[in-house]
């Protein structure tokens, strides 16, 4: 079983799509705080915050602390004898908390959207410190608080939000988070909830005391009760978040508790946003994890930071991406310090296309992903300077189905420069019969081209315009959908240090988009994919088709 965890999304709803459209996994856990603020403009959630610290100094004042806020203005407004400035105050304070409910519901459907986008897999998630209880929202089949599923003959089950009340969140609407530190376990929910389910996998907002638990700001903040609880019984995995400094991989006992650090944008104390996009990928056998990545969501990339597996007993960190992983651990941005850029407008156009399509993409693309991920593994070790590709096509497109061929540009580190055509070099011979060795019989390939990585390092670091394996390798990285990525970044990164180069470079698109149309052929492919989709009852957009017609012909957005 494959599982994706992220954690702390703060309403980044556009790395959620990013992550389910551009992985695949068995099951997704997305795990709270899965919103960021109850409305949909910083000025209101502002008042709104103002208002709620005004009634918050007074309820203490008054010595009501005991009572909700909202329950405590209820009570202020049916005193006759309120003061005129606090009954205006209550009143907008009572329109903002119904506007605030309204909205948060509205934000949960979105997400659930989003979801639904992904049949494929199992989703599940979780309510954070920002977030209401889930069974109130469009959320209610995927909520793991007090739930429990079975996944590939696992037990999964969770407990949200947190030991904290956040401030400018209704509390009226927020999980009542029963497994504080002043509840032992004979009268904690969440123990007791645990006690009776027994289960293999655990997800937690807060952390388990001692692990992943040192806020920047508070000191530890974990849940004693939570530790107690793993520490006594058979738990294989505890997922949480909270804690966005506190990452990492740790073995305790017999559990393994991880912490992939925040998925969406955070503010953090300095004031300052840090970038996040960061979750793992679990793979799991015969009840054993077997294997952990660290990823990282950027635009519609996903980078491999760091690998993890057992060795002798322990846990070893293997680090793939070094400057990400040094970004993380000082908690600075990595990607958005990277100049933004828009491609030419042919790309721009058939990436607007090929997003819509990937919207419905099929059960049977991911599966083909997954296959070549499992090829480019198998190989890793075969291959001189590891294997990656760029698949075209119905891949590509996310609309595979069973009869589809899959259709691919092949990345190689070659002595030679391939001068005499990419038919004759030895190495993509001897790669083409280990790919025909290792992929299922039943899946048609075709390489359609093939670039020496070598080379392509070698052009970048010289600003070699005229390098032809550059501009094609610019046109495939602009359109394409990657396998083995974590091959093909380092690269990638160092062609995105000068954008004007990369700009330049992908103006040849016009003379390679007639190598990338020969896929299967990719004009006819289009119709096919349209009448694909309108066998399902999706039917195109004019948009859409605007945008294919302005395709087919040539033409940029």
């Amino acid at each position: 079983m494959k599982l994706i965890y992220a954690t702390d999304i703060h309403g980044d709803f556009e790395k959620v799509k990013s992550l389910l459209f551009e992985t695949v996994a068995d099951v997704y856990i997305i795990a709270g705080d899965l919103i960021d603020i109850p409305f949909y403009n910083m000025a209101a959630s502002i008042r709104y915050h103002e208002l709620q610290s005004y009634f918050n100094g007074l309820r203490r004042k008054m010595g009501a602390e005991h009572m909700l806020i909202e329950d405590f203005v209820d009570e202020l407004l049916e005193d006759p004898q309120i003061a005129e400035e606090v009954e205006e105050k209550g009143t907008r304070y009572q329109q903002l908390t119904i506007r605030a409910r309204r909205v948060m519901q509205q934000k949960y459907k979105v997400l659930k959207d989003i979801f639904f986008s992904k049949q494929t897999s199992s989703i599940y998630c979780l309510p954070g410190n920002y977030d209401m209880d889930l069974k109130f929202t469009s959320l209610h089949d995927n909520d793991l608080h007090l739930h429990w599923f079975v996944e590939d003959g696992l037990k999964i089950s969770g407990y949200g939000g947190a030991d904290v009340w956040t401030a400018g969140i209704p509390e009226r609407y927020i999980v009542k988070y029963q497994a504080g530190k002043g509840a032992d376990e004979k009268n904690n929910e969440m123990y007791r909830f645990f006690r009776a389910v027994k289960p293999d996998i655990i997800v937690t907002h807060q952390p388990a005391w001692g692990i992943h638990d040192k806020a920047s700001y508070a000191g530890p903040v974990g849940s004693p009760s939570l530790r107690t609880y793993c520490d006594s019984n058979p738990v294989m995995l505890c997922l949480s978040g909270h804690a966005h400094h506190a990452w990492g991989v740790q073995a305790v006992g017999g559990t393994l508790y991880l912490n992939p650090s925040n998925f969406g944008e955070v503010t953090q104390v300095n004031g300052e946003v840090f970038e996040g996009g960061f979750f793992h990928q679990i793979e799991i056998e015969d009840r054993q994890v077997r294997k952990i990545i660290l990823r990282k969501v950027s635009g519609e990339k996903i980078y491999d930071v760091a690998d993890y597996y057992p060795e002798n007993g322990a846990w070893v960190e293997e680090i793939i991406d070094r400057e990400r992983r040094r970004a993380l651990k000082d908690r600075r941005n990595c990607d958005t310090e990277v100049e933004k850029y828009s491609h030419i407008p042919e790309i721009e156009l058939f990436n607007e296309i090929k997003k819509f399509f990937r919207s419905f993409q099929t059960a049977e693309t991911e599966y083909r992903i997954d296959v070549m991920e499992e090829v480019a593994h198998l190989l890793d070790d075969r291959i001189q300077g590891h294997i990656a590709m760029d698949v075209m096509g119905s891949v590509n497109m996310g609309v595979s189905q069973q009869s589809s061929d899959i259709d691919f540009v092949l990345y190689l580190r070659c002595e030679h420069d391939c001068f005499d055509g990419v038919g004759k070099c030895p190495h993509l011979i001897k790669a083409r019969e280990m790919i025909r060795d290792v992929l299922p019989d039943t899946y048609e390939f075709q390489i359609l081209d093939c670039i020496n990585l070598s080379l392509v390092e070698k052009s970048i670091q010289e600003k070699n315009y005229e390098c032809s394996a550059t501009q094609r390798f610019v046109a495939y990285r602009s359109m394409c959908r990657p396998i083995n990525y974590r091959v093909i970044a380092p690269i990638e990164d160092m062609l995105n240090q000068d954008m004007l180069f990369r700009k330049e470079l992908e103006g040849s698109v016009q003379s390679y988009l007639k190598i990338f149309s020969s896929s299967s052929p990719h004009m006819m492919s289009l119709k096919k994919y349209e009448a694909r989709l309108g066998a399902i009852g999706i039917k195109l957009p004019e948009s859409i088709r605007t945008k294919i017609r302005q395709h087919i012909n040539g033409e940029g957005g």
